[in-house]
């Protein structure tokens, strides 16, 4: 994975700025996330993760995603439903 500079930013920076560094993988595909100076998380979107399927593990396929999401979501309907009331 190629890494652009500008895409680097600091795990306190992401804590506190998460949306102005999701925009940032928005604008650009993807983040990668500093800890201790080192490259640690990437972010990237969800269209991008599909778009470079080839190059990542199927745990980006669509499908599979959206059937995690629906398996997590029948497993804690009942305390998803009370934190919604």
């Amino acid at each position: 994975m190629l890494v652009d500079t500008q895409n680097l930013v600091p795990i306190s920076e992401a804590n506190q700025s998460f949306s102005r560094v999701a925009r940032m993988a928005d604008e650009r595909g993807s983040v990668v996330i500093l800890r201790n100076n080192k490259p640690s998380y990437v972010l990237t979107t969800f269209n991008q993760a599909s778009h470079d399927k080839n190059e990542q593990d199927d745990v980006f396929d669509p499908e599979y995603v959206t059937q995690l999401g629906r398996q997590l979501i029948d497993q804690h309907r009942a305390t998803l439903e009370a934190l919604a009331h």
